[in-house]
């Protein structure tokens, strides 16, 4: 019935698969047959700290029953709390603007980026440098700043300004004197888990801040200790100008956030959210970074990453003949796989094995588990892969 009321009414842009999940509880889901299902998505890196965690749906019931939403032109008291846990725990002298989506985010670094590099109300510096793979929205502007080709098929004329890089050695080259911003991903996630060199981005960051460009890093997905850390910019040791963050700040609440070092950049009504950061979101978003600040500073994150890592490592030992290379950062993980086709087939099979995985850029098989997976549930998650595997070489 559901399904074909999904096909009826919502627009198809989604490859959609009909299985219909009801509930769920830490790295588990279950359909409404009651099968369940070991999670290695945790819906696109959002669902952090597991499915129906108690904590953070105890503040948003809570917080429902006070006050969900009153608007930005007045005080929103877990908005303040949750700026300020972001910024100090990131260890960086920023101001933060909530939005709803990492989309968001980055539009409202581009905004940021776009006014500090006019002059007397003028875009002397408009610029902004992307990468080749790159993935920053769906909107019009961050589907232009996204360095994906295949990303801008039928929905233009774009709004000009985005120039791409080949690679970090690349950027250099195409610096102008109308450049202002250069964004990136240190882990590329659609395109295809892909971490960039630390030194290289340590070069890069202090040739930016000589040449008074912007450096903005998009932790839309690396954020929130995705990486390891709560951010991956900590984990490069680099100061950003400016961070946009989304998806596992809110376990499933829609949020986005731009933290910047230009504290002063916009004036009342340069930019503005109807949505961002109200009471709700920023209500369960506080409660989210408290229990993986928590679970970070206990030991369990790191030990977590480490279990993770090595169980991967032994799918590459044991199928050299499917598997390239592991690739990612902590919990950002991916699997090089050797052609397009072999991946679709391990990603249908571990589906048929009741393990639910990722296909991203460059034939990886991505990994985003919620951080706060059990060893037990990463080791029957990995027992379902295994399944994959075989059922994959043998067909």
């Amino acid at each position: 019935m559901f399904e074909e009321m999904d096909k009826d009414f919502i627009l198809h842009s989604y490859g959609r698969n009909y299985v219909n999940f009801t509930h769920g509880a830490g790295a588990k889901v279950w359909d409404d047959q009651d099968n369940e299902y070991i999670d290695f998505t945790s819906g696109i890196g959002v669902v952090s700290v597991g499915h129906a965690n108690e904590r953070v749906s105890n503040a948003i019931c809570d917080q429902a029953k006070k006050i969900i939403h009153i608007s930005n032109l007045y005080l929103i008291e877990p908005q303040a709390k949750l700026a300020k846990s972001l910024v100090e725990k990131s260890g960086y002298d920023m101001r933060c603007f909530f939005a709803n989506s990492g989309a968001e985010a980055n539009e409202g670094a581009i905004k940021i980026a776009r006014k500090y590099g006019e002059v007397d109300g003028e875009p002397k510096r408009y610029k902004v440098i992307t990468l080749k793979h790159s993935f920053h929205g769906r909107t019009i502007s961050t589907l232009k700043a996204t360095g994906q080709e295949k990303m801008h098929n039928y929905f233009g004329p774009f709004p000009d300004g985005f120039v791409y890089a080949d690679d970090i050695d690349h950027i250099a080259s195409l610096i102008d004197d109308h450049t202002v911003c250069v964004m990136i991903e240190l882990v590329q996630g659609e395109g295809g888990v892909e971490p960039q060199d630390k030194a290289k981005v340590q070069q890069l960051a202090k040739m930016l801040k000589e040449r008074d460009i912007l450096l903005a890093i998009d932790e839309v997905q690396t954020g929130i200790y995705r990486t390891g850390e709560l951010f991956a910019a900590n984990l490069y040791e680099i100061e950003p100008d400016i961070i946009t963050v989304a998806k596992g700040l809110g376990n499933g609440v829609p949020i986005g956030v731009v933290m910047t070092t230009l504290k002063d950049i916009f004036s009342p009504g340069d930019h503005g959210s109807t949505f961002g950061g109200n009471y709700l979101v920023t209500r369960a978003a506080f409660e989210v970074l408290e229990i993986l600040d928590g679970y970070k500073n206990s030991g369990g994150l790191d030990a977590s990453l480490f279990y993770f890592e090595k169980r991967l490592h032994e799918f590459v030992e044991k199928y050299p003949d499917i598997i390239e290379k592991a690739v990612g950062l902590g919990l950002m993980r991916g699997l090089r796989i050797k052609s397009a086709a072999l991946l679709s087939a391990l990603v249908e099979n571990a589906f048929n094995e009741k393990l639910l995985v990722l296909k991203a850029g460059r034939n990886t098989l991505r990994f985003l588990p919620p951080l706060t997976i059990s060893r037990e549930e990463t080791d029957e998650g990995f027992a379902r892969l295994e399944k994959a595997f075989a059922a994959t070489k043998a067909s």
